[in-house]
């Protein structure tokens, strides 16, 4: 595989799905956290009854749904607290809580 076509497959992997795929674990994760208001977790919450619901302010199209549900995801994550959201997003990249990699020590042994 070439150099130019292995660059176009890791852009693929930073795209649009794989950035909602990340966001929905987290909001996921967030909801059910403790630490993260119980008023607050009703945005997403309300958001997904909205989309179930057969009930439209404006019936011409699916774009409101759409619309709805992306601000009550958006307005739940910028409500949480910042520490508890930066605490799941490192979780889910699997990271430590500083944000960098684990460091890895090579090491021998000595059996007494």
């Amino acid at each position: 595989m070439t150099a130019k076509a292995n660059r176009s497959l890791n852009q693929a992997k930073e795209g649009f799905f794989n950035e909602l795929y990340h966001n929905l674990r987290l909001i996921f994760r967030l909801v059910r956290d403790g630490r993260v208001n119980f008023f607050f977790k009703l945005l997403p919450i309300g958001a997904l009854l909205y989309w179930v619901i057969p009930f439209d302010f404006f019936p011409v199209n699916p774009l409101d749904d759409a619309l709805v549900i992306w601000v009550g995801f958006s307005l739940f994550l910028a409500l949480c607290p910042a520490d508890v959201v930066e605490e799941h997003r490192a979780a889910l990249r699997g990271t430590s809580k500083g944000g960098t990699a684990p460091e890895v020590v090579d090491g021998s042994y000595k059996d007494l």
